[in-house]
């Protein structure tokens, strides 16, 4: 293409150089040009490059735009356990975070029991409750596999320790997914640490941030976000609360801010808005938007659930979705041209719910569409995402259960999988109509990854490569 381009403009060049004048072209402009082709590219170029490739993957928790949208992917419509499954991985220990691909590979995280059992015992968390009890120390891993066939290319134990909490009964110690911008790989375990790696699994750097102290000891869960050369990290728990950037090559802490609020398990998202880039998280009463380069707090929105904040928020077309279901249901649909200071009462909130909202499972944007949960039950809910309006409006997913994971997107469907195997497979239409309703012999809770013709999906026990059979 250089090669084909340089001689178009040489031509055409041509055409303008005085007879006599091509010993100077010779001399002093070809070598120019000739350099020109040969300079790297820009560091700009180089960055909008990468963010075009990761298109192509799953390289976090909700996909390469954080909305749970595969732009380019194209995934079964059918399958079960004997019908395009190319393969099936027993996975070590248990953990409910999403696998990540990148390329030809695949990352995983789990929590590893080992040694004798111990006494059981508890976190001792105020008003706790339905908590796993704490009976062995763990090995936190970063797995590596081969996407096509599902081989372990390498393992990685970047801890072992003894657990101060168990979480809740649904609930892992390696809920947070992982993240790659297929430089490096930074794999989050909350408590038990921050681990930047390369690709082939040697430790370039951790941070530690001490014991996260969860509402109720129910665990953790918020994955980091990742923009460019800047890693960032959501602390809300029942202690001093704080959003925290790191740079990713380094370790090194860029900023910190405090946070008002207890527990929340929200992942941020990174939203470039006026050329601009800030960090949004949903939390305890607010959303809230801060200036990714400074940690300036730039906007708040009150109207989210007290406490128990879970389903992390989406972006784009300029607007910033957010919702929560426990003490209080609430959705929010915030414009952010004008966004500055407290936006509570203001015409920066383009519209707001407050019936049908979600409590586990986070929103997914799909083109002119949002979708979102009814607390963790198979009723989804459709609208216009500019103005809120029905389109269709709420509809019950029959064969679907309680729904932990959040829905994905790609080829014109949606699909929604449950924590009892089964995976509902819907058109994206104004009045969306089940396509497809398979069952897997397996429990999800982690959310699914989707690459090209695959669909990966991560149970309790196994990790599936769902793809038709050849």
């Amino acid at each position: 293409m250089i090669t084909q381009s340089f001689t178009d403009f040489r031509s055409e060049a041509c055409k303008f150089i005085p007879v006599g004048g091509f010993a100077y072209v010779r001399q002093w402009l070809f070598p120019i040009l000739v350099l020109c082709f040969l300079l790297p590219p820009s560091a700009q170029a180089l960055e909008e490059a990468r963010e075009a490739e990761a298109q192509r993957y799953w390289p976090q928790w909700r996909g390469p735009f954080g909305s749970g949208v595969a732009p380019e992917a194209d995934p079964p419509i059918e399958w079960s356990e004997t019908k395009n499954i190319r393969w099936k991985l027993a996975l070590p220990g248990r953990g409910h975070s999403t696998p990540i691909l990148w390329g030809d590979r695949i990352f995983v995280t789990t929590a590893v029991p080992y040694g004798d059992a111990l006494p059981s015992q508890y976190s001792g968390a105020p008003g706790g409750h339905d908590e796993l009890p704490i009976t062995h120390r763990h090995k936190f891993i970063v797995l590596a596999l081969n996407r096509h066939d599902g081989k372990v290319l390498w393992e990685k134990t970047v801890r072992e320790d003894l657990p101060h909490q168990g979480g809740h009964y649904t609930a892992s110690l390696a809920s947070a997914s992982p993240v790659t911008d297929g430089q490096m790989l930074f794999a989050f375990f909350g408590s038990w640490g921050l681990y930047g790696l390369d690709l082939n699994g040697e430790l370039k750097w951790q941070a530690d941030f001490g014991k996260m102290l969860t509402l109720h000891g129910h665990g953790e869960g918020s994955s980091p976000a990742l923009y460019r050369d800047t890693l960032i990290i959501n602390w809300d728990h029942e202690g001093q609360s704080f959003v925290v950037a790191f740079d990713k090559w380094t370790g090194k802490e860029l900023w910190k801010a405090e946070r008002e609020g207890g527990t929340s398990w929200t992942t941020p998202i990174v939203v470039e808005h006026g050329g601009k880039p800030q960090v949004i998280i949903s939390g305890s009463k607010r959303v809230q938007g801060y200036d990714l380069a400074t940690g300036a707090l730039l906007w708040e929105c009150r109207g989210l659930s007290v406490e128990n904040v879970v389903s992390s928020p989406v972006a784009g077309g300029g607007m910033v979705y957010a919702g929560s279901s426990y003490d209080r249901q609430a959705l929010l649909a915030i414009r952010l041209d004008g966004a500055r200071g407290d936006i509570t009462e203001s015409e920066r909130v383009a519209w707001k719910r407050t019936r049908g909202a979600p409590y586990v499972p986070s929103l997914l944007l799909y083109g002119d569409s949002l979708y979102f949960h009814h607390h963790y039950q198979g009723i989804l809910t459709r609208v216009d995402a500019r103005t809120g309006e029905d389109r269709p409006g709420a509809f019950r997913l029959n064969g679907i259960g309680r729904v932990f994971a959040s829905p994905v997107a790609a080829a014109g469907r949606v699909y929604v999988t449950d924590l009892d195997g089964a995976t509902a497979v819907l058109s994206h239409a104004d009045k969306p109509e089940v396509r497809a309703l398979n069952r897997l012999d397996e429990s999800f809770s982690a959310s699914a990854a989707v690459v090209g013709r695959e669909l990966y999906l991560r149970g309790e026990k196994h990790l599936y490569c769902i793809a038709e059979n050849d």
